[in-house]
C-alpha cells in the first residue's frame, strides 16, 4: 500500500496550500490532521487542501477535513479545499458535506472565496 505524501507551501500571503497525494485514508487522516493544526499554530489561518492527487479519500479522511476546517476556524480562519478527484468529490457529495467543504476548481479559486 502507498503511503500518501503531503506537500505543504505557503505562499507570500500567508496562506498555506496542502497537497496530499495518494490515498487519504485512516493511516493518512492523522497525519493530514496534524500538518494542519501545525500550519495554523504558525499563523496561516487559511488553509487550501489541494486535492488533485489525492486518488481515494475514506471517511476516515473526510474526518481529517473536517477537524482542520475546526482548527483554521477556531483561529479565526478557514479550510477550502480545490480540484477533489471525482472519487474525493463523490464522498463529499455522498455525505453531503460538499454543503460545508465546499470544492474549488482551482486554489486560485479557493483563495479568493473568502
Amino acid at each position: 500500500m502507498t503511503r500518501m505524501q503531503l506537500d505543504r507551501d505557503v505562499r507570500p500571503d500567508g496562506i498555506a496550500v496542502l497537497r496530499p497525494r495518494g490515498r487519504l485514508t485512516m493511516v493518512a487522516a492523522s497525519d493530514l490532521k496534524a500538518v494542519v493544526d501545525d500550519v495554523v499554530a504558525q499563523g496561516h489561518t487559511v488553509v487550501v487542501v489541494d486535492l488533485h492527487e489525492t486518488e481515494f479519500m475514506d471517511s476516515s479522511g473526510l474526518g481529517a477535513l473536517v477537524g482542520g476546517l475546526r482548527s483554521a476556524r477556531a483561529a479565526g480562519g478557514d479550510l477550502r479545499i480545490a480540484r477533489p478527484s471525482t472519487q474525493v468529490r463523490t464522498v463529499l457529495e455522498l455525505t453531503t458535506m460538499d454543503r460545508v467543504l465546499r470544492p474549488h476548481a482551482s486554489v486560485e479559486d479557493a483563495v479568493g472565496a473568502g
